[in-house]
C-alpha cells in the first residue's frame, strides 16, 4: 500500500494551524504580488499563486520536519529570558551580538510566526535563484562567477560561522539583521544611492559592506 506522506503531513499541519489559517492568508496577500514583481511581470497572477503554493507547501513540510511548527508566538521574548540563566542560549545569542544583533532584532525575528520567517527566507532564496538563472543565460555559464556576482549585489543570510563558500566579512549574516538591513537599503536607495553603490563596489561582497556599515553605526 502506498502511503501519501505529504498528504499526512499537511493533515497534521492543519490540526496545528488550521487548513486556512490567518497567517497563511496574510502570506498569500503579501507574497503573490512580490513573486510577480520578481518575475518582472512575466507570470500571471495565477502562475504567481501556483509558485507561492509550492513555496508554502515546502515551508510547511520543513516546519514539521524540523520541529518548529509549535514554537510559541513570543519565542523571541522566551529566548531573551532564557539567555539570563541558560548557558547554551547565552552562547548562541552572544555570537549573534558580535554581528551587531540587538535585543529588538531577536524579539522581532523570533516573535514572528514560524511560517513568516520561513517564507521570508524562501522568497529571498527564490529571488536569488531567478537572478542566477538570468545571469547564467546571459553569461559564459561560470557558476562561480555568477555566485560571486550575487554575493556582490545581495545580502546573504545564514550561519556566520559557515565558511564553506566564503570567509571573514563575506560570510552569511544572521537572519535577525534582515529587517534592519532591508530598512537601511530602502533608506539609502532614496537618500544616498550613488555613494552606497560606490562603497558596495569597493567591498568584496554586499555582506562585507553591511558589516562595515554596522561597525560605523549606520545600520
Amino acid at each position: 500500500m502506498h502511503i501519501h506522506w505529504e498528504g499526512i503531513a499537511m493533515g497534521i499541519f492543519s490540526k496545528l494551524f488550521g487548513s486556512s489559517s490567518a497567517i497563511e492568508q496574510e502570506l498569500r496577500v503579501t507574497y503573490i504580488p512580490i513573486i510577480q514583481r520578481m518575475m518582472a511581470g512575466e507570470v500571471s497572477a495565477s502562475e504567481a499563486e501556483s509558485m507561492f503554493n509550492d513555496l508554502l507547501r515546502d515551508i510547511k513540510n520543513e516546519s514539521l520536519s524540523e520541529g518548529t511548527s509549535n514554537l510559541p508566538a513570543n519565542y523571541g521574548d522566551v529566548l531573551l529570558q532564557k539567555e539570563v540563566n541558560d548557558e547554551e542560549t547565552r552562547l548562541i545569542l552572544s555570537k549573534k551580538r558580535t554581528e551587531g544583533v540587538r535585543d529588538e532584532d531577536i524579539r522581532s525575528w523570533w516573535n514572528m510566526h514560524d511560517l513568516e520567517r520561513r517564507m521570508a527566507i524562501k522568497v529571498d532564496d527564490f529571488y536569488r535563484m531567478c537572478f542566477g538563472i538570468e545571469e547564467f543565460k546571459q553569461s559564459t555559464g561560470d557558476l562561480d562567477e555568477i555566485a560571486a556576482r550575487i554575493r556582490k549585489i545581495f545580502p546573504i543570510y545564514g550561519d556566520p560561522d559557515d565558511t564553506s563558500n566564503t570567509t571573514g566579512a563575506d560570510t552569511p549574516l544572521p537572519y535577525e539583521l534582515k529587517d534592519r538591513i532591508n530598512k537601511y537599503i530602502e533608506k539609502t536607495m532614496q537618500t544616498n544611492a550613488e555613494k552606497s553603490k560606490k562603497e558596495i563596489k569597493a567591498s568584496s561582497t554586499y555582506n562585507a559592506f553591511v558589516r562595515k556599515e554596522i561597525a560605523k553605526g549606520n545600520i
